[in-house]
């Protein structure tokens, strides 16, 4: 694994430097009993960006209810504790802005128990490979059967089931 000198300064490996971070943002989420959805370190017009996304824990087989969705005071509890712990440990080697959220109405799904969870949501799904003509799809969770999503799609209800190995991007879309 190659290791980087910036200014003459030894620097973790990038991926190194992210599991750090990811542990330290796990322990802070579990303090609160969230999960980690997702850590992107990256650099942006403003500089360099921590973005930890936080999601509540789900128990298996059950399907999401709107007063499961992460607050801005959790956000806000989980920022403050995280950063405590990253300018403790030196982390981050570099100034950074940290943002914590939670993965939106819009959320990607990216496990199997995502399909489940939001089961009776509308969705998008991008395939890597046509299934039945198609390589995109839009429709309402029915779940999952085996290695396949289920989708009911239009107002006739035409079920369509989509190989999970296929799936290259999914994502809930918002419904008002």
């Amino acid at each position: 694994m190659p290791t980087f000198s910036f200014w003459g300064f030894f620097k973790l490996p990038a991926d190194t430097e992210l599991e750090r971070i990811r542990s330290a943002a796990e322990r802070v989420a579990t303090s609160y009993g969230l999960d980690i959805f997702d850590v992107q370190l990256r650099r942006e017009s403003i500089g360099l960006v921590l973005r930890v996304v936080l999601d509540r824990p789900c128990a298996p087989g059950a399907t999401d209810r709107p007063e499961d969705a992460i607050g801005v005071r959790e956000c806000e509890r989980v920022s403050h504790d995280l950063s405590a712990i990253l300018d403790v440990d030196d982390a981050i080697e570099r100034h950074y802005t940290l943002e914590v959220s939670s993965p939106g109405l819009d959320r990607p799904l990216r496990r199997t128990d995502d399909y489940r969870r939001f089961t009776g949501r509308l969705a998008k799904i991008v395939v890597s490979e046509a299934v039945d003509g198609q390589r995109h799809f839009e429709g309402r969770l029915k779940g999952v059967e085996g290695d396949h999503v289920v989708l009911e799609i239009g107002r006739k209800g035409r079920i369509q089931r989509i190989p999970l190995a296929a799936i290259v991007r999914a994502r809930l879309e918002v419904e008002f």
